[in-house]
């Protein structure tokens, strides 16, 4: 009987695995029956670094690049504020912390991951918009700044969370073995407990940004979505995650705007599939 039980769960296992895979390879099928159709008409390399986005004038420009600038530009920024602001916030749970105050930090750090996106948008728009607009004197706070900074404070639940796991997984040795030969704590925490956590610490930084690019509500409302090539961090931007979700309700199925949101939603899907591989390679390397 233990045996049998053993069998089915172990068969259930693997039929939740591959049809974890089969889902993903559908979709990625379904994305490209749709996409590729609009390069029946349009060359990829005018799509990709195309300047205009212009759906529906006549004729229609299908330019991506300056929505490719937008997403890279509000990726960015979110990632100089919250990689160093999570680490930093991961060292000090896992390793400075009172257990009390550890628990309680971490309890707070999962209930603002459970914030839904669009609630941080409406926050960061009758907060955080007013505030940009005041303190650099602009004619609009919907900036990719706004954008950065809302999104590093969405991202950095999960690089906290995973960040603290890996350093938690190192052997106490490590560290006990360090202070035993004189180092102080900072000493150890830095030279002997980061290093040792480093893939974990990769993945989680990676799996962060993954999480800022696949962001939507909370980047379309409050980036300003001008679909112009940005050259400030102060300048309205469109995301192609913005663009989907605010163009597929109107645009006409079967037309080349239909098939150019599914051509954009190839590109995320691929930025996507990219950085979870290189996630999965760092949090799988070998010490």
């Amino acid at each position: 009987m233990r045996k049998l039980k053993e069998f089915v769960i172990e068969k259930l296992i693997l039929f939740c695995g591959l049809a974890s895979i089969l889902i993903v390879i559908v979709i990625f099928i379904f994305l490209l029956k749709e996409g590729l159709s609009l390069f029946n008409t349009i060359s990829p390399l005018k799509f990709l670094f195309g300047k205009s986005w212009y759906p529906i004038s006549e004729p229609a420009q299908f330019g991506i690049l300056p929505l490719i600038l937008g997403s890279l530009l509000v990726t960015v920024g979110a990632a100089i504020i919250s990689i160093p602001i999570g680490v930093a916030c991961a060292i000090y749970i896992a390793e400075v912390a009172p257990l009390k105050i550890k628990e309680i930090l971490k309890a707070g750090i999962e209930m603002l991951a459970a914030i839904p996106s669009v609630v941080l948008g409406f926050i960061g728009m009758v907060t955080l918009v007013p505030w940009v607009k005041t303190l650099f004197n602009l004619p609009t706070g919907l900036t990719a700044l706004s954008g950065s900074i809302m999104l590093a404070f969405m991202a950095m639940p999960t690089i906290v969370s995973i960040a603290e796991d890996a350093l938690y997984s190192v052997p106490k040795t490590y560290k006990e073995g360090a202070l035993a030969l004189g180092a102080t704590r900072w000493q150890a925490i830095w030279r002997v407990m980061l290093p040792a956590a480093s893939s974990g610490i990769l993945a989680a930084i990676m799996l962060g940004i993954g999480r800022v690019i696949g962001e939507t509500m909370a980047v379309m409302m409050i980036t300003g979505n001008s679909a112009i090539l940005p050259h400030s961090i102060l300048q309205p931007v469109r995301t192609l995650t913005a663009t989907i979700a605010a163009e597929m309700g109107e645009a006409v199925v079967g037309s080349e705007h239909y098939f150019a949101l599914f051509a954009i939603g190839i590109v995320l899907f691929l930025i996507s599939f990219a950085i979870n591989v290189t996630a999965d390679m760092f949090l799988h390397k070998k010490q």
